[in-house]
């Protein structure tokens, strides 16, 4: 009887502990699926922020191509300026030196003015006076000429120094970003882990509790958990996209002639020099294909691929390049620096 008694007590015991268990566990999805919840809404806004730097970075690129090109256009204006300057000063010399030859300088002021002939001698002198004026008159227009074409270049290439410093910190931002949605994501597939395993022993709990009180009913652990969620990158991928290899052979030989040719903001030809775009707009050209000037547009109006092929697009905020093959671009990279092969950096591919 006694031992009857023992027995019921334990397994009062052993019902009371599993009926707690299972709230609690109950509570422990219920934290994990509101971690994840709240990592959700933070990815989110991180990817709202990115996508807003990305715009940014879109319209901070047309300001430097314009900007570059400004720049070109300024300096063949002083060259322009300049070489007018000198035929100028050249004319000049000419005249001076023939006044001089011919008789119609000072010496032969002195000797008409030694001969008496006072009309002669003031006729002389003013030509010589107006000479003069005409000479320093234009010679300071010229001047004056030269001088707000360089003060416009000095303005130009100070408002490009600031653009690029800006696209700098754009950068540093977006990578910064990138880093912290990476991380958060991973969090995300981590909670998601939790949260199933923690379904998992919620309805372990609820099923030795039922088979415990003899119930023989059905426990229903609480749905499907969905661990998978789809993340929209911004762009259709369509590894579909028709590759003609001659046209893209074309386009990295093209790309290969590049190489070494001086980065130049707004440049779109070797002669001047290039920028990202202008490489690859170049490169495109070259094989027949018409392609938009900014990188932006050029994702916009191609096809995001992913089984890349050579003579393809490599796309970052800001950046294309040339896929060549193999894990490697031909690209114009930076102010300073000619074009030249790299290592791919990618986001997206993008093929026309």
């Amino acid at each position: 009887m006694k031992l009857k008694k023992i027995c019921s007590v334990v397994v009062a015991a052993a019902l009371t502990f599993s009926l707690s268990v299972t709230p609690i566990l109950a509570d422990e999805v219920s934290d994990l699926k509101k971690q994840k919840k709240d990592t959700e809404e933070q990815v989110n806004s991180l990817q709202t922020q990115l996508n807003s730097l990305m715009t940014k970075i879109s319209e901070l690129e047309n300001d430097l191509i314009t900007t570059g090109e400004e720049i070109s256009q300024t300096e063949e204006d002083l060259k322009a300026a300049q070489e007018e300057q000198e035929q100028q000063y050249q004319a000049m010399k000419r005249r001076i030196k023939y006044m001089y030859e011919a008789g119609t300088g000072s010496a032969t002021v002195e000797k008409v003015l030694s001969s008496g002939n006072t009309t002669s001698a003031l006729k002389q002198a003013e030509y010589s006076q107006d000479l003069h004026s005409y000479d320093r008159k234009k010679l300071n227009e010229y001047v004056a000429t030269v001088e707000k074409v360089a003060e416009l270049k000095d303005t130009l290439e100070t408002k490009m120094d600031d653009l690029e410093k800006t696209q700098t910190e754009y950068e540093e931002q977006k990578t910064e970003l990138n880093t912290t949605i990476t991380e958060k994501s991973s969090e995300i597939k981590d909670l998601d882990v939790q949260i199933d395993e923690a379904v998992k022993k919620a309805a372990e709990a609820a099923k030795k509790n039922n088979n415990n009180r003899n119930t023989g009913g059905t426990t229903n652990n609480g749905g499907t958990t969905n661990n998978g969620g789809t993340t929209n990158t911004g762009g259709t991928t369509n590894s579909g996209a028709t590759y003609n290899p001659s046209t893209g052979n074309a386009i990295v030989d093209a790309a290969y002639s590049q190489i070494g040719v001086p980065y130049v903001w707004g440049g779109t030809t070797p002669y001047v020099g290039l920028d990202c775009s202008g490489l690859v707009q170049y490169c495109y050209r070259q094989a027949g294909k018409s392609i938009p000037r900014t990188s932006g547009s050029i994702l916009a109006g191609g096809t995001i691929v992913s089984d890349p092929q050579p003579g393809d697009i490599c796309w970052t905020p800001g950046h294309v390049a040339i896929y060549i093959g193999n894990g490697q671009m031909i690209e114009a990279q930076q102010t300073g620096v000619p074009v030249k092969v790299s290592k791919v950096r990618v986001v997206y591919y993008v093929r026309y």
